[in-house]
């Protein structure tokens, strides 16, 4: 039997996931975290992406995380997401769109251009449609 850990998300609206599973791939601020059974405890800050979750008995979910927070204990590991969307709820036309807008914020040569914000709506926007391609593909 494939050893297992507890995994919470949870976002402002709604628990989107409870339950034991085998392992979870997680985009953290300094790069993507893979989480096993028996990891060392870790709080890190959790940046638009992904949370690939493979569940006890092998199946996978893809959830979109707008970012947050993942804390990892001893046999439980909860993320604690701004934002938190299941991929197969994700609207593709709605991604693209936010990705174009976002591109052409960023290449305006209006002087109030917040670089800043723009690149973090493109970064949100990628990472929706890395989930539902990842969903797709699973299907």
């Amino acid at each position: 039997m494939a050893m297992t850990f507890h995994l919470d998300v949870v976002s402002a609206e709604e628990q989107m996931f409870s339950g034991t599973v085998q392992s979870i791939q997680v985009s953290g601020s300094e790069g993507e975290l893979g989480i096993r059974p028996n990891h060392a405890p870790l709080l890190t800050a959790i940046k638009p992406g992904m949370i690939r979750i493979v569940k006890q008995h092998g199946e996978e979910e893809v959830i979109y995380l707008s970012g947050g927070v993942l804390e990892v204990q001893p046999g439980a590991v909860t993320v604690l997401a701004d934002t938190a969307i299941r991929g197969s709820d994700l609207d593709e036309a709605r991604a693209l769109e936010a990705k174009r807008k976002a591109e052409a914020h960023m290449n305006s040569s209006h002087g109030d251009v917040d670089f800043a914000v723009a690149s973090a709506e493109l970064a949100k926007a990628i990472a929706k449609l890395r989930v539902i391609e990842l969903t797709k593909n699973a299907m």
